[in-house]
């Protein structure tokens, strides 16, 4: 059994957004409400989540802008302090993304125990941020030094704010990272977070790929989950589920419980 089936067994799985709120040192930190107000902000969030039983959750800096490629240090390290605080409150499986860097995302993981990452670990993009070109074999091998080779990958194949600069074909660029970088699923996205990945990509990416998870990665919506999963191996969620479906806003709980009562309608 794979990595990903051992972690998510029998299901399309719906992985919940916690956007932390923005770190310190970054132009956007609340310094009146301090790591406090980051703590308090995630717990509301995660309480939310996971009273509307979804099947993961995943902690991400989404709001720490303008993006990094390499992050501050103190970002990784508030960002442990805050999950760390609220590792007895969490019930699900948990995952962790520090944008956009792979190995402070992979030294999150092995600080907090979280069961899997998301981040770009492969391509060569023009981005908001400049140049990009992750590193899958370093990000790799660092998970292998922290000991967390159990760790579950999700490789984002399609980066938002970018563009590829590979001519090739999205459904043979995910192909072939596959091959030459081992994740265990695929994620495709939309342009920019809260943008929906076209269905057409989900089913070419699929198509090349029917023995690897793919999943969904952002955009998708109470209106489209049902499509999508018909198609996807599962998804990530997070704009969707706030307060008047916006990415900024707190979770909403009714929102949340209404999108996985009809998740788990197509599961019946």
């Amino acid at each position: 059994m794979t990595k990903f089936a051992q972690l998510f067994p029998g299901i399309k799985p719906v992985i919940a957004m916690v956007h932390l709120n923005p770190m310190p040192g970054t132009p956007l930190y609340d310094a009146d409400a301090g790591i406090e107000g980051i703590y308090r902000a995630a717990l509301q969030d995660l309480t939310a989540l996971q009273d509307a039983d979804v099947d993961a959750v995943m902690f991400g800096n989404e709001n720490d802008r303008p993006y990094e490629l390499q992050v501050d240090v103190a970002t990784t390290a508030a960002m442990a302090f805050v999950i760390g605080r609220l590792r007895d409150q969490i019930k699900k499986p948990f995952g962790v993304n520090v944008l956009w860097d792979p190995d402070a995302t992979i030294a999150l993981a092995a600080a907090t125990g979280a069961s899997f990452v998301r981040e770009i670990f492969t391509g060569t993009y023009a981005s908001d941020m400049g140049p990009w070109t992750p590193n899958a074999g370093r990000a790799m091998r660092y998970a292998r030094r922290l000991d967390r080779k159990d760790l579950v990958i999700l490789n984002n194949v399609s980066a938002e704010f970018a563009h590829s600069l590979d001519g090739r074909p999205l459904a043979d660029r995910a192909r072939s990272a596959v091959f030459s970088s081992i994740p265990d699923a695929v994620l495709v996205s939309g342009a920019i977070t809260g943008e929906a990945a076209k269905m057409q990509d989900l089913e070419n990416v699929k198509k090349a790929l029917p023995d690897v998870p793919v999943m969904a990665n952002t955009g998708v919506k109470h209106a489209t989950v049902k499509d999508v999963l018909a198609i996807a191996d599962g998804c990530i969620v997070g704009s969707s589920l706030k307060v008047e479906g916006h990415t900024w806003n707190a979770v909403d709980p009714q929102r949340a419980k209404d999108f996985m009562a009809i998740v788990k309608a197509t599961r019946i």
